[in-house]
């Protein structure tokens, strides 16, 4: 079971992430634009890190940038919800597979 969870979407998508994992007993981690820091699932999740300005191209979609968000919260996992990965063209660098196992790869930093 994972600790705590980086969701990577927003809006509705992003609150029923949130209560599932809250069901579960998960930590979890929003990521939100500069146009999102008082959205709902910032309000509601354990932590939260601003990845970037509006365009979901340079926020949401920004891949180092949900990088650097796991790196700086200690995410175990990704949840990339619904949608922004669906709707964009197929590129191994911006797939959520790829995300996770990008952070997968990160060192361990437990004794």
């Amino acid at each position: 079971m994972f600790d705590k969870i980086l969701i990577a979407n927003r809006g509705e998508i992003a609150l029923r992430v949130l209560r599932a994992c809250k069901e579960l007993g998960i930590n979890t981690v929003a990521v939100h634009s500069t146009a999102d820091a008082d959205a709902m699932h910032v309000r509601l999740a354990d932590e939260s890190v601003c990845i970037g300005p509006p365009p979901s191209k340079d926020s949401y979609l920004n891949v180092p940038a949900l990088l650097a968000a796991c790196e700086i919260t200690g995410a175990d996992a990704v949840h990339p919800g619904y949608g922004f990965f669906q709707r964009t063209p197929a590129s191994p660098k911006s797939s959520p597979s790829t995300i996770c196992i990008s952070s997968a790869r990160r060192p361990s930093t437990s004794a």
